[in-house]
């Protein structure tokens, strides 16, 4: 892998995940998914929180009412368990899964950080592969964003990943990856989201400041997100500039697409990359 550490860090959205006609996960999709992973491979998840919800309703006939943080950890507590037992259950069984459930504080101290870092890359070579989520069941906003504020008045940049796009890069980071996949419901980046003909298919720059300047003319085309509490596609520009600065080739891309397609470039998608 030359001078990469992982071959892959991937990432699936909430949305990407559930079959909208039944209100249920989407199988095709998590199976799929589920069966590319290898050692080698690191994958964040979104999901427990709307699959929770779903399930709740399944069980009872109704949505929980009341506070919605309180509401969103009861259903991602729940979802948790469901969202691993499916990648579980269609992940090769020679391969060990490992879940990793983390919080803005895991890359906002530097020990934490380091810890998780070291954890990560020993999963290879334990023929292991580690599935991440944020820690919603855990985590209070009021409380986070009070942490969060803390470090910003010390000075210090923070690292806020509630969106798991940004938890992705985050980890994309720590362990260079050769490749950053971004799966969500739509093809890429487009310049006119109502308009399938304007999807751009490559974001390129000779050096650094070439891809960065690159990255940031397409996020001017950028708004509206997949769900609410979602940044949308010009935050995912925003999170994966790190990553592609240290030279990580970074695909944006349709969940509906097999990852060896997208990653072959046989389907549309959004390839941002140095070279």
């Amino acid at each position: 892998m030359g001078n990469f550490d992982i071959e892959l860090v991937g990432k699936v959205g909430s949305m990407a995940l559930i079959n909208k006609e039944h209100d249920d996960i989407d199988y095709n999709i998590i199976s799929r998914i589920s069966r590319y992973l290898k050692p080698g491979i690191v994958w964040i998840t979104s999901g427990a929180t709307e699959i929770g919800r779903l399930d709740y309703i399944k069980r009872t006939g109704k949505e929980l009412i009341g506070n919605t943080e309180e509401v969103k950890a009861d259903y991602a507590a729940q979802g948790q368990s469901i969202l691993m037992a499916n990648y579980r259950q269609y992940m090769d069984s020679r391969y060990c899964l490992r879940q990793i459930l983390v919080e803005h504080n895991h890359f906002n101290d530097p020990a934490k950080k380091e810890h998780l870092k070291k954890m990560l890359l020993r999963c290879p070579s334990q023929n292991a592969v580690p599935i991440i989520n944020y820690n919603d069941p855990v985590s209070e906003e009021e409380v986070r964003n009070m942490e969060i504020n803390a470090l910003r008045s010390a000075g210090k940049n923070v690292v806020e990943c509630v969106d798991n796009d940004e938890t992705a890069s985050q980890i994309a980071c720590l362990v260079r990856p050769k490749y950053l996949l971004i799966m969500t419901g739509v093809d890429g980046i487009y310049t006119n989201k109502d308009d399938d003909t304007t999807l751009v298919r490559e974001i390129r720059g000779k050096d650094v400041y070439e891809l960065v300047e690159n990255i940031e003319h397409f996020q001017n085309y950028c708004d509206g997100a997949s769900r609410k509490g979602a940044n949308g596609a010009r935050a995912k520009l925003e999170f994966i500039k790190e990553p592609a600065k240290q030279g990580t080739t970074v695909f944006i891309a349709n969940s509906k697409y097999r990852i060896s397609d997208i990653m072959a470039g046989e389907v549309p998608s959004t390839k941002i990359y140095l070279g």
